[in-house]
């Protein structure tokens, strides 16, 4: 994992965070590390945040040579991920994603943390959580953020029956919320987020949490317990 593979630009109102590892954009340890710092710069020098991904990948999902080297490997990393997960869910500014192509596993989950979710059309992109295909149980978190964000026929397809959408029907079932042209995906997801970051920030950030905060809150307090169960992928 390259160190500079999360970067933040501020455009205006809103701090542009870019994910590119040059390679599928995994979530390792570094890159956790690089985005919480990104959201404190978000924090401390914006009003919203645009995610970015790299040219046809959001993200393909936690680190492989992590999730492969053992349980405690495993629950190390897949518990970090999901306290920047509900981090994400509940930042109180406004986030917008501009999905770029592939987002699964845990990618899926970026997504469905986002306030708003914007992808192209006619893009060959795979978007969903394929943890039930590879022999993993969802970890709570990921579960909240499914049944929170999806629709009720894709709770089931895309959570527990694996499947995997194309843009258009990642819309269908939730993950998105949009599509635009490709050459238009950034600027329009960047206008997005300038235009959700011209509200009352307590008013917004009030708002999220009134939403959202129960479920962060019962999650975290899980998380541990959860953790000890998670039984590794079988890859």
């Amino acid at each position: 994992m390259a160190d500079d593979a999360v970067t933040v630009t501020i455009d205006d109102t809103v701090a542009v965070i870019r994910l590119d590892d040059g390679k599928a954009n995994a979530v390792s340890h570094s890159l956790i590390e690089q985005f919480h710092a990104a959201l404190d710069e978000a924090s401390a020098s914006a009003r919203a945040i645009c995610l970015v991904g790299r040219p046809g990948r959001l993200s393909a999902g936690f680190d492989l040579s992590v999730m492969t080297a053992g349980a405690e490997a495993t629950r190390g990393l897949v518990a970090a991920g999901g306290r920047l997960l509900m981090r994400l869910f509940g930042h109180p500014q406004p986030t917008v994603v501009a999905c770029t192509g592939h987002a699964l596993a845990a990618g899926g989950l970026v997504l469905l943390a986002c306030d708003t979710r914007i992808g192209a059309h006619n893009t060959p992109a795979k978007i969903g959580l394929n943890e039930t295909a590879i022999g993993m149980a969802m970890p709570e978190y990921g579960v909240e953020l499914s049944r929170e964000r999806l629709t009720r026929s894709g709770f089931v397809r895309g959570q527990l029956q694996a499947e995997i959408f194309d843009p258009a029907g990642a819309v269908e079932v939730g993950f998105l919320d949009r599509l635009v042209a490709a050459d238009e995906l950034e600027a329009a997801a960047i206008a997005e987020a300038r235009r959700l970051g011209a509200f009352q920030p307590a008013a917004y950030g009030g708002t999220k949490q009134a939403m959202r905060g129960a479920v962060i809150e019962r999650v975290l307090a899980n998380l541990d317990t959860d953790m000890a169960r998670l039984v590794p992928p079988t890859m």
